[in-house]
């Protein structure tokens, strides 16, 4: 049975539900958080598969529940660890009438941050049974500077064991001191992963790169087994050893909130890598389940929605 692991920070989520913007406002409190929505969709769709979230929380109240949550969605949290001092972070979300959003964080206590002192080499050694091991940029730039060597020295580690190394840019430039900064891990992460599934919108806020042509020619300077570049409604270009294919998508007419939409996307491409599914394939089934995703509010879609959908409409690209 495959094993992966997803690393990264979940937070307290609050969410306006107030109609025409009414005062004092009704919030809608949930979890999410780009690698936990990743693991989430994982898991959804591949629920036979481990899949492991290494992250840090506090002992507080919400921290608790948040565990709870883990748990009640598949989620194993043997890699969570529990900080006396720190807490959960927080965020508040708002999506307009085309379903884009915009967020406010309170993150600087949170426990997430120092996870890589909790991460011995002992805790290393208990993950190296491992088939991938997933990252994004958010997760780069949440974990403290000074921790960041100790991340690589781990990297580096479950690597030589065999591990698959997965990487989402995932840039949010007011996470980071300095542009130079966020170049300076990011070329680390790209020296060392296997497979990367960058956004153009990515680079374009990084890089000044706008189209998915011009990505690729960047990423000509590393050696990955699989790049896919997500480029919207304009489809999705994989490039895979030295072959060059682009995969047209659907646009969807009723977009509600893309908050999961790469999220949901690198979750079932993810899966299905893992379980053995062609890249081909794994895109079409990632892309309808991004598709899906953004015709719901919220990150993590009501589980008896998604459930149904998968039974029904994408069953025949699943392997289980």
């Amino acid at each position: 049975m495959k094993k992966l692991f997803l690393f990264g920070e979940c937070m307290v989520e609050l969410l306006n539900v107030s109609p025409n913007n009414q005062l004092p406002q009704t919030l809608k409190q949930s979890f999410a958080g780009d690698v936990f929505n990743t693991a989430v969709y994982l898991k959804r769709v591949f629920s036979d598969m481990h899949v492991n979230i290494v992250t840090a929380v506090g002992t507080d109240e919400f921290s608790d529940k948040m565990l709870g949550y883990f748990e009640q969605q598949g989620i194993e949290t043997d890699f969570v660890y529990r900080s006396d001092d720190k807490i959960a972070g927080l965020y508040s979300i708002k999506t307009d009438s085309e379903g884009e959003r915009t967020f406010t964080y309170w993150r600087e206590n949170s426990a997430a941050r120092d996870v890589m002192k909790h991460i011995t080499s002992a805790e290393s050694e208990k993950m190296l049974d491992g088939d991938m091991f997933f990252f994004s940029g958010i997760s780069l730039a949440v974990i403290k500077p000074e921790d960041r060597d100790s991340f690589w020295q781990f990297i580096t580690v479950i690597k030589q064991a065999g591990m698959k190394i997965v990487f989402d840019p995932n840039y949010r430039g007011s996470m980071w001191g300095t542009v130079e900064e966020a170049k300076t891990q990011y070329d680390k992460a790209f020296s060392t992963c296997d497979i990367v599934l960058p956004g153009v919108d990515d680079f374009e806020q990084l890089y000044g790169i706008n189209t998915a042509e011009e990505v690729a020619r960047f990423c000509e300077q590393y050696t990955f087994d699989e790049l896919i570049i997500k480029n919207g409604e304009k489809g999705v270009v994989l490039i895979r050893e030295g072959q060059t294919h682009h995969i047209e998508i659907t646009p969807v007419d009723n977009v509600v909130d893309t908050t999961s939409a790469g999220d949901s996307f690198n979750g079932a491409y993810v899966g299905a890598r893992a379980a053995g599914v062609n890249c081909v394939d794994a895109i079409k089934l990632a892309s309808a389940c991004a598709a899906e995703v953004i015709q719901h509010q919220g990150a993590i879609v009501d589980k008896d929605i998604f459930t149904h959908f998968i039974s029904n409409e994408l069953s025949s690209l699943i392997i289980r």
